[in-house]
C-alpha cells in the first residue's frame, strides 16, 4: 500500500462499449515510481478529425474566418437565389433512359477542372511521389504525375507510391453540405485514354460517426495504352468496400444516395511517369444488370470479424 501512496492521477480515458465513444478526464500527472512501467493510451477506433491527422494547411483563427466570411457573403446570395429559381423552374428528372449517358464532370470545360484536388505522399512528407490535374493538349483533363516507391527513412513509413484526385465536397449556399444521389444509376461511365497503367476508382460515402468517415469503394480501372479513347462501364455492384486502404470483412453495396466523392488514384508500385486523360465522367442505367451485389458473403461467427 505504500508504493502507492505517492501516485498522482493523471489524464487517462475510459471507453464505453461504443468504439467510437470516448470521453477524457482532467486529473493531475501519473508519477509511478522507478521500475513500474506506464501503460501507453490507445485510441481503438475513435477519430478526432475527418483528415485523420491530414491536414496540410493553417488553421486561421476567428477573426480570420469572420473576415472570410464577410468576403463570401455576396456569392453565397448569389448562389441561393440560383437555387430557387432552379427549384421553381426545374423539371424532376424521374426516370433515366437506358443506353443515354448522364454527364457529371464533362472536361471539356477547362473551369471543370477546379473542381478536383490532388494529393501524394510527398504532400505529407511520406514519399517522393509527384501529380497535377491539368488541361491536356486536346482539351480534355490530365491527370499525370511521376509515381516514386521510395520510403523515407524516419523508421515510421512503410510503404509509399500513391497520387490521387478527388471532387471536391459539393456544398447549396451558405456552405451546407449536401451529396450525390446516384439512386436512378446502376453503372458509372468513364472516356479516358490512359497509358497501360491500371488506376483504382474510389467513391466515398462518409456516414455520420466518426467509423463511417473513411467509407470508400474500389474498382481497379485497366487501361489499353496507345493514342485511342476507351469508353469503361463499371457497374456499382463491382465496387468493394475498404476502410483506410483495407478491405472489410463485412462488406455492402455503395450507397448511392451518399455518395460524397468521386476520385481517381495511382499506385502500381511501377516508378515512373502516369498519364491519364479523362474526358468525362457519367452515369447510365443499363436494364439488363441485375446484380445487387457481385461478392458473396457469408455468415461469421462476431469473435472471428468485427460485425
Amino acid at each position: 500500500m505504500a508504493l502507492f501512496k505517492n501516485l498522482k492521477l493523471n489524464t487517462f480515458q475510459i471507453y464505453r462499449s461504443s468504439s467510437t465513444l470516448c470521453q477524457t478526464f482532467d486529473t493531475s500527472l501519473l508519477k509511478f515510481p522507478s521500475g513500474i512501467n506506464r501503460i501507453p493510451q490507445r485510441q481503438l477506433f475513435w477519430e478526432k478529425d475527418r483528415k485523420a491527422g491530414y491536414n496540410s494547411k493553417e488553421q486561421p483563427g476567428k477573426i480570420q474566418h469572420i473576415k472570410d466570411g464577410f468576403k463570401e457573403l455576396k456569392s453565397e446570395f448569389k448562389l441561393f437565389t440560383q437555387e430557387i429559381k432552379e427549384f421553381i423552374a426545374a423539371d424532376p428528372l424521374l426516370i433515366a433512359r437506358p443506353g443515354e449517358t448522364d454527364l457529371i464532370w464533362c472536361f471539356n470545360d477547362p473551369s471543370i477542372i477546379n473542381n478536383f484536388v490532388t494529393t501524394c505522399d510527398s504532400d505529407h512528407n511520406q514519399g517522393y511521389s509527384s501529380c497535377g490535374f491539368d488541361p491536356s493538349p486536346a482539351g480534355r483533363a490530365l491527370f499525370h504525375g511521376y509515381l516514386d516507391t521510395r520510403v523515407p527513412k524516419d523508421g515510421q513509413v512503410k510503404k509509399a507510391g500513391y497520387c490521387s484526385i478527388r471532387s471536391k465536397r459539393i456544398r447549396k449556399s451558405f456552405k451546407r453540405e449536401t451529396t450525390f444521389n446516384w439512386n436512378l444509376y446502376n453503372t458509372i461511365v468513364l472516356k479516358v485514354r490512359g497509358d497501360g497503367r491500371s488506376y483504382l476508382l474510389n467513391i466515398s460515402c462518409e456516414g455520420y460517426h466518426d467509423i463511417t468517415w473513411n467509407d470508400i469503394y474500389h474498382y481497379v480501372l485497366y487501361t489499353r495504352g496507345g493514342p485511342y479513347w476507351q469508353i469503361v462501364k463499371i457497374p456499382f455492384s463491382k465496387f468493394i468496400l475498404g476502410s483506410k486502404g483495407r478491405l472489410q470483412d463485412k462488406q455492402t453495396r455503395v450507397r448511392l444516395d451518399r455518395v460524397t466523392h468521386f476520385g481517381i488514384s495511382c499506385g502500381d508500385k511501377i516508378n515512373g511517369v502516369f498519364n491519364l486523360e479523362i474526358e468525362y465522367v457519367g452515369l447510365e442505367y443499363d436494364p439488363t444488370h441485375n446484380e445487387e451485389f457481385a461478392y458473396e458473403m457469408y455468415k461469421t461467427d462476431r469473435y472471428i470479424v468485427g460485425v
